[in-house]
């Protein structure tokens, strides 16, 4: 939807917190729908619902190969909608929020006739999916669209993160609890916290689907509403013309691709840290209930590993400006490292009832990776405004489908490779103890795979090109072009 003719817009706006708060609710409503399906998908296919680790990690394979070619239309159809009401990025996450909601739940919808039934899980996951694009692509987008300033791009990213990493608390902490809570075989357990004890049940059991779905539905029932506080909470300001709205095209995918280095970076380093992010959310239950042995712990050690993203997060922008933002990427990559080593000892034989070695191990870890993960977010919208500085077409819709691209082949990654490797080291999700080749296999998954890719990220966000200085005089030679253009 073009700006009114009429109308002075100040690209350059300050957001206020109504509209900040507003924008990130939309973080924290798609780990709330979206999220769920990331961190418990791959662990209820193999044990609740009742199929082999390979043929759920094959599900994740196709769908995401799908998504390969679905997203960068799903960009193309974003940058050339055209809306009579309600924005042009705005509208998309109320028409799709609705059915995209709908069939998350689905996914665990404890009837007998679907349980095991490949096909079943294969098409609900697909429908989620292709749905979700709808929603993630032009979320994106907007993000780009509410201002140009790049302190308040920086302030918005650090408010959104915190309510992004507020849906993880409730997604990876209490998500688990809850089904637990809900879930049948119930006996009193320390949850490792304050002496607290809960009925806890085991929600590895078939008997548990009930609980999947009661506590899935809630999650996406919150997760819609706050996509309505996104809705009518935040003002598109930056957008492309009508002009640039009618000439975008397919091939602009390509364009971009060739023409605009910082998305190539930024892109491989999405791929990367996404990919190592989704193997620990993928497998760290798998490690708590076998490699561990304390599933009851995991409530309370997630919710430690979740402070620094909710409490930690005002401190981004304070290091960035201290170290840069490439000296920013290296110092929680190194951290994620550390952290992730402390969980090693962790498993240990002498170490594995140490409740307090898995506190500071995740606490690292967590730190780590939702400062590198969460701030590479903010770099999105200077890499449209490159791309528009450069090609003179504002293609946000196909830019952030690229890079939700990398990022849903990094979630793909995530959970397929984890499900392969538990595959080959002989995982029998209807045993309560494992082999030493299966533990080990977890190892691999949770350890040593996540390490090596942290690396290739350190070295990967090096090569990007875009200084603070430089995005700054670009916004502002994009805003003198457009004023001339329109004397």
């Amino acid at each position: 939807m073009d700006k009114p003719k009429n109308k002075q817009v100040d690209e350059f706006a300050k957001l206020s917190w109504g509209e900040r708060i507003a924008y990130g609710a939309g973080d924290l409503a798609q780990n709330l729908i979206f999220g769920t399906i990331g961190s418990m998908l791959l662990f209820y296919l193999t044990t609740v619902f009742g199929i082999s680790a390979a043929v759920g990690a094959t599900i994740f394979l196709i769908v995401r190969w799908v998504n390969v070619f679905w997203d960068p239309w799903v960009g193309t159809v974003v940058d050339k909608s055209h809306f009579k009401h309600g924005g042009k990025y705005k509208p998309f996450l109320i028409y799709f929020g609705i059915p995209l909601t709908i069939c998350c739940a689905m996914l665990f919808l404890p009837i007998p006739a679907v349980r095991g039934n490949v096909a079943y899980a294969f098409l609900m996951y697909l429908a989620t999916a292709l749905i979700y694009s709808f929603v993630n692509i032009p979320y994106g987008s907007l993000n780009a669209s509410l201002t140009r300033d790049n302190d308040e791009i920086s302030t918005l990213t650090t408010v959104r993160m915190t309510e992004a990493n507020i849906g993880n608390l409730l997604v990876y902490t209490f998500l688990p609890l809850f089904v637990q809570m809900a879930s049948p075989d119930k006996h009193l357990k320390a949850i490792g916290m304050f002496g607290i004890k809960l009925n806890l049940g085991n929600y590895a059991s078939p008997h548990a689907a009930g609980a999947y779905f009661h506590v899935m539905s809630i999650y996406m029932l919150i997760g819609f509403i706050l996509l309505l506080c996104t809705y009518f909470g935040v003002h598109e300001r930056v957008l492309p013309t009508e002009e640039e709205t009618n000439s975008v095209k397919f091939s602009d995918l390509w364009n971009e691709l060739r023409r605009n280095k910082p998305l190539r970076v930024l892109g491989c380093f999405f791929l990367v840290g996404f990919t190592f992010m989704f193997f620990g959310n993928t497998v760290w239950p798998f490690f708590v209930q076998y490699n561990i042995g304390h599933s009851e712990w995991m409530a309370s050690i997630n919710l430690i590993g979740s402070i620094p993203g909710i409490f930690l997060v005002f401190l981004w922008p304070i290091i960035r400006r201290k170290i840069g933002k490439k000296g920013f990427f290296q110092l929680f990559l190194g951290m994620f490292i550390v952290g992730t080593l402390l969980l090693w000892v962790w498993s240990w034989p002498q170490f594995k009832n140490s409740i307090a070695l898995g506190y500071i191990g995740r606490f690292i870890m967590q730190w780590g990776i939702t400062a590198a993960t969460g701030y590479m977010w903010s770099l999105v919208p200077e890499v449209v405004s490159y791309g528009e500085w450069n090609s003179k077409k504002r293609v946000a819709g196909i830019i952030n489908a690229l890079m939700g691209l990398f990022f849903k082949i990094g979630l793909a990654l995530g959970g397929i490779i984890p499900g392969y490797i538990n595959a080959a080291c002989h995982f029998d999700g209807t045993k309560a103890t494992q082999s030493a080749t299966a533990l080990n296999g977890i190892t691999i998954s949770m350890i040593w795979l996540p390490i090596v890719l942290a690396i290739v990220g350190m070295w990967v966000i090096s090569k990007y090109p875009l200084s603070d200085a430089e995005v700054d005089k670009i916004n502002h030679e994009i805003e003198d072009r457009r004023q001339a253009e329109e004397k």
